[in-house]
This record gives C-alpha cells, sequence and structure tokens, in this order.
C-alpha cells in the first residue's frame, strides 16, 4: 500500500477511485484513538485516523480537564509530548460542598492528579499518533460500516464523506472511538457476535462546561470542587485549570430536563463570590458513559474502545487514563490479528478481558452506587455523603469498594442521625456492589463462556435492584 502525508493530499492507491487501503482504521481522534493509532503504527502498520472535525478543532472536546493517573500513561505517546498540556499538578484532593448540611468535606485522591487543558492536550495527543507514523484525515464523517458477507459479519472497513467527497476505506481492523453513542454501533450488525448492544440513552449523561477566567485566584486551586445539583440527577464542578482559569460544568443524566438543571450552575455561579466579574472564554457540551463497561465490545474485524465502549468511571466521569489503556489494549489484539490474519472474536477477546483485569470490574462494580443514587432521595444522599470519613468515600469512589468496620459503621449511624435507613441501605449496597467485583474479576476468557458469567452477572444486579428499590437499568 502507498503511504499518504497527513493532510491526506496525496494521491492514494486502493480497489478504485475514492477508495483508500489500510491495515487499520480508527474512527476517532480523542485519546483511545489516538493511543491505539500510536501503538499500531509504531509497529509499522498502515493506520489512518479518521476525525469528523477540522484540523483546526479537532482535540476540542467538553471535558471536566481533570486527570487521575497522570503518571502512567502508554508510552506510544511520550508522556513528554503531553506533559505541556499539564496546566496544575497540585491538585491533590476533592472538595465536597454539601450545603444541605451546612458542610464541606475534603476527600483525598490516591495518585498523581493534574488538570489540563483540554483542547491542547488534545491537538498534543493526535500530533503524538502523527509522529508514531498515523495519518490523520479530518473533515471525515462516518457515514457507514462495511461488512463481509460470512458467517460473523467480518467488518471490512467503513464509508465516509470526506471534505464532501465520498471515500471508502478498506482495512482489515476497524478500531471504533467515535465516542459516546457511537453512530458506528448503529451501522453494525451484531447478531452474530458477543458486541455488547444491551445499550439505552438513560446510560449516558450530558455534560456542559465553561472555561471562565476570575479577577483574584481562588482559595481552592488545589482541590477538585463538587456540589450536587437541587436534583441527585446532577452534579456541578469547579476544577482549577491554574489559580484564576476555572473549568466549571455540570453533568445530568440524559433523562433530565437540561436547562432546569444547567440553570443550577448559572445561579451557583452568580452566587459565588469568587466569580464576580468573571469572563466567559469557552462554552461547549458533550454526552458521556455512566454505565458499566460494555460486556465485550468486540465483533470480527471491529473493536469499540473509550468512551464508545462505556470505559469511564461512572461516579466521578473520569475517562481519560483508561480510554488510553484501551487504546493499547485494543492496538496490541489488532497487531495480533495482522499478525496471525485471524481477526476473529477469539483474537480480540484478551483485550476485553485486559479492559476488565485493569478499570472494568471496578467500573462495574462503582455503577451499583450510581444506580442507588437513583433511588435516593437528594438530601438523604448528602447527609450521608457528610456521615462518611473522607479516606472511605475516596476508597469508594475510587475503587469500587471500601472497608466498614462495626467501629467505622456505629461512628457514621451516629453522625447520620435522621438518614439511618439510607446509611443501613448503603451497606447493604455494598454487599452487593463486592459481589459483583468479585464476579467481574472472574471475567471469562472466551467469547463461548460470556453467556454464563452474564447469567450470573444478572442474577447478582437483580439483588441490586432489590436492595436499592431502584428500577432496573439494563
Amino acid at each position: 500500500m502507498s503511504t499518504q502525508d497527513q493532510s491526506g493530499d496525496a494521491p492514494t492507491t486502493g480497489s478504485g477511485t475514492g477508495t483508500r487501503e489500510a491495515d487499520v482504521v480508527v474512527v476517532g481522534a480523542g485519546t483511545a484513538g489516538c493511543y491505539a493509532a500510536a501503538t499500531i503504527a509504531r509497529e509499522g502498520y498502515e493506520v489512518v485516523v479518521l476525525e469528523r472535525k477540522s484540523e483546526d478543532e479537532a482535540g476540542h472536546i467538553a471535558c471536566g480537564d481533570a486527570l487521575k493517573g497522570a503518571s502512567a500513561f502508554p508510552d506510544s505517546i511520550p508522556k513528554s509530548q503531553i506533559e505541556p498540556a499539564f496546566t496544575n499538578t497540585d491538585v491533590d484532593h476533592g472538595r465536597f460542598e454539601i450545603p444541605q448540611e451546612d458542610t464541606v468535606l475534603e476527600i483525598p485522591v490516591p495518585g498523581e492528579l493534574a488538570v489540563i487543558d483540554r483542547w491542547e492536550y488534545g491537538k498534543r495527543i493526535i500530533e503524538g499518533a502523527d509522529e508514531a507514523g498515523a495519518e490523520i484525515h479530518y473533515d471525515t464523517v462516518v457515514k457507514n460500516v462495511v461488512q463481509a458477507d460470512d458467517e460473523k459479519g467480518t467488518v471490512t472497513g467503513v464509508e465516509a464523506i470526506r471534505k464532501g467527497d465520498p471515500k471508502t476505506y478498506e482495512a482489515d481492523v476497524v478500531i471504533d472511538a467515535a465516542g459516546s453513542l457511537s453512530v458506528l454501533q448503529d451501522y453494525v450488525d451484531f447478531s452474530n457476535s458477543t458486541f455488547d448492544t444491551n445499550v439505552d440513552y438513560s446510560h449516558f449523561c450530558s455534560a456542559y462546561r465553561e472555561i471562565v477566567t476570575v479577577d483574584e485566584p481562588v482559595p481552592w486551586d488545589d482541590a477538585l470542587v463538587f456540589k450536587p445539583t437541587e436534583r441527585a440527577a446532577g452534579y456541578l464542578w469547579y476544577f482549577p485549570r491554574t489559580d484564576t482559569e476555572i473549568n466549571v460544568g455540570l453533568g445530568f443524566q440524559m433523562t433530565e430536563e437540561p436547562m432546569k438543571l444547567v440553570d443550577d450552575l448559572k445561579r451557583d455561579l452568580e452566587n459565588r463570590r469568587e466569580f464576580r466579574n468573571a469572563e466567559v472564554d469557552d462554552k461547549l457540551g458533550a454526552a458521556l458513559p455512566t454505565r458499566r463497561p460494555y460486556d465485550s465490545a468486540v465483533h470480527p474485524g471491529y473493536m469499540a474502545v473509550g468512551d464508545a465502549a462505556g470505559h469511564v468511571n461512572p461516579t466521578t466521569g473520569g475517562g481519560i487514563a483508561g480510554a488510553a489503556y484501551a487504546g493499547k489494549y485494543a492496538a496490541e489484539a489488532a497487531i495480533e490479528g495482522l499478525e496471525t490474519g485471524d481477526v476473529s472474536e477469539t483474537t480480540f477477546w484478551e483485550y476485553n478481558e485486559r479492559v476488565m483485569d485493569h478499570f472494568g470490574a471496578r467500573y462495574a462494580a462503582l455503577d451499583v452506587y450510581n444506580i442507588l443514587s437513583t433511588a435516593v432521595d437528594v438530601d438523604d444522599l448528602m447527609g450521608l455523603l457528610a456521615a462518611m470519613p473522607g479516606e472511605k468515600m475516596a476508597e469508594a469512589l475510587y475503587s469500587g469498594s471500601t472497608s466498614i468496620g462495626p467501629k467505622l459503621a456505629a461512628e457514621s449511624l451516629y453522625k447520620s442521625y435522621g438518614h439511618w435507613g439510607t446509611i443501613l441501605n448503603l451497606f447493604k449496597t455494598k454487599r452487593r456492589a463486592d459481589d459483583l467485583l468479585e464476579l467481574y474479576e472472574h471475567y471469562p476468557n472466551h467469547p463461548a463462556a460470556l453467556e454464563h458469567w452474564q447469567q450470573r452477572r444478572d442474577d447478582l444486579m437483580e439483588q441490586v435492584y432489590e436492595t436499592t428499590g431502584a428500577d432496573p437499568k439494563y
């Protein structure tokens, strides 16, 4: 196959006019897509990344800008490449403002933490993929996924519109890094594979954020600030890029009325002394998963990564580091498929296993607490949070579980007088989350075993719904 410069304007060879051949096509130039492309390109394979935005706008997405796990990223894009986008490396804890209880909780956050300029970071990871040898095709919108007429419906490429012209991209492997509610998944027939199609819009959150510049340094420039909205369906955030440039925003379930909750953010900004005379530099919205990771994100010739596979912490919305590693794991599975000529589910299955082992099991357990929050009154929930010791809340938010002994339980019950029913429900829910975490740690090692494992997981989920009183989510 012939190569092509980054702009994609040089002549190409293929099976015909308007056709581009490559070993791998990656759809989406976000974190997962860029790390996948860079990993594959460094092994000498031909990779084309399709990005719907223009070169100027690529990398500009709505994000809280908080990055947990900043010290550990895959080396296919060197950390030195992205470090200039780290604008605040002094943040070390979360600050939970709970007006219902007239209290503020300072919560330690384990591991290295940073706040970044997400647009700058986005451009730098694209540069990293380019420097590794991947081609980036901007202004390219995928309109269909091509499948072979074989027993499994192997994916063999995509059809797209590039700068107004139709173009077909043929590839041995397609990696779907197209983000939340990826349209690619609407085009693929997954009926003969394990790929998770139990996906609904209610599993996703809408997010809106502004970049705000203030006159004076904020007093909490070393913290990630969280605050509940007036309903349990959402939360506000204030993440300091610097001591005077703040990422402010909110996330809310797609089942909620968006403008009413955005008004919560507007009112809070107006009432905060530190934001008087503030200037808004940028506004943007997006969607992100607040669900468990896909049970399986593989299909013959095709893998989904990052937001497109539910690879986001469902309690915090954090997903950058997980997406980077999902991209790496999918890329290594793709390389094996290219080397062996076998792009089946079985070849790609190790990608599923590595995701579950690294963060998927933890995220699935955390989703149980999300489910609990849908069945709890917001005042009771805030009373519960106020009663929890900070280090235990940090464990629950980031590990999916925490140890709660008799002494701690007694202290929490004392502090949460008036919310005892809710805290008792939390302890019961914690046991369900622990059971689920243990099951995920025994995720199957072969596609044929998935159905039996899913039946066991669904039985546990029935217990979760019974314990929490929540409506079934899946």
